[in-house]
């Protein structure tokens, strides 16, 4: 939890504070009641000072009266337990290759450690927050994904227990939403014989968004947002200009799966899709409550 002394906040006039506060209230107004699904990842996810501050943006947009969900990677805190296991983690286009003591691995990093420090950070800032796996309430069902080389449409790749999402249902987030909880979910779907699946956490979340109607998708990742090729950050897209970048080469790599589910849930009815720099301080207030773009937008047309 971040240090509320008044040594610790700058000093802000009182007017400006006033001021400040009157130009979120047209956002709070817009977005009351609404549900945002937020993928929380990288550096937001492992700086303790940027921990604090997204715990206090999400207790925060629940109190205005938003409904946030939680949907969090892990990609550094599972790559540390294999290696204190002496094992290498191996990536094909992107995807982590997950063999059955890597999905032990992966469970309980994602659905132990790291969930449960979210659960914890939330509810010391001063929320109530449910951890959730893909088999509680049935909420994920999933089956192996097949992996089609990038280049080669005949050549198909084994990456171990990596799932594809079959279903989500949604009826035990709308539950906890409904009783003011605030849902923190880990991607770990699950088959039909209850094997277990390590789903893309980008995946999950667009995927939920779309299911749950969302208004809002935020992504916190460790970029400023969009770049075009000059480096430069794009603050708003449409999915036909993604379509365009990706096309030209602007848009490749760790890129690529992020925006793919972001421009399904823009396509699939979810509002606005904002992909945010989760190095910035309560990046994802200044996104959602002010006019200023800490990130890029993709509208749904």
């Amino acid at each position: 939890m971040s240090d509320f002394s008044p040594e610790a906040v700058p000093a802000i006039a009182p007017r400006d504070k006033a001021e400040i506060l009157a130009q979120a209230l047209p956002y709070i107004r817009k977005f009351h009641g609404k549900t945002l699904v937020i993928k929380y990842g990288g550096n937001a996810m492992t700086d303790p000072a940027l921990q604090a501050d997204f715990a206090e943006d999400v207790v925060l947009l629940k109190l205005v009266g938003m409904n946030p969900v939680v949907v969090h990677g892990g990609g550094p805190q599972i790559e540390t337990a294999l290696k204190r296991l002496g094992k290498e983690g191996k990536f094909i286009q992107g995807m982590r290759v997950t063999d059955a003591e890597t999905m032990e691995v992966v469970e309980w990093v994602l659905a132990g450690e790291v969930q449960q420090d979210i659960v914890g950070l939330i509810n010391q800032a001063g929320g109530k927050a449910v951890g959730l796996t893909g088999r509680d309430g049935g909420l994920i069902r999933a089956r192996k994904l097949r992996l089609v080389d990038s280049q080669d449409p005949n050549k198909e790749y084994d990456v171990g227990q990596v799932g594809d999402i079959v279903g989500i249902d949604p009826a035990v987030v709308k539950a906890l939403q409904d009783d003011q909880f605030i849902p923190v979910v880990s991607p770990i779907g699950f088959g039909e014989d209850n094997e277990s699946y390590n789903i893309n956490a980008d995946v999950v979340a667009a995927k939920l968004a779309t299911v749950l109607k969302a208004e809002k998708l935020v992504m916190l990742t460790n970029i400023k947002g969009v770049l075009n090729k000059a480096g430069e950050l794009i603050t708003e897209l449409t999915p036909r200009q993604i379509d365009d970048l990706i096309i030209d080469g602007t848009i490749s790599g760790g890129m690529l799966p992020k925006l793919a589910g972001a421009i399904d849930a823009a396509k699939s009815g979810v509002n606005a899709v904002h992909v945010v720099d989760g190095r910035v301080p309560h990046a994802m207030l200044l996104e959602i409550l002010t006019d200023q773009a800490y990130g890029t937008m993709i509208r749904s047309h």
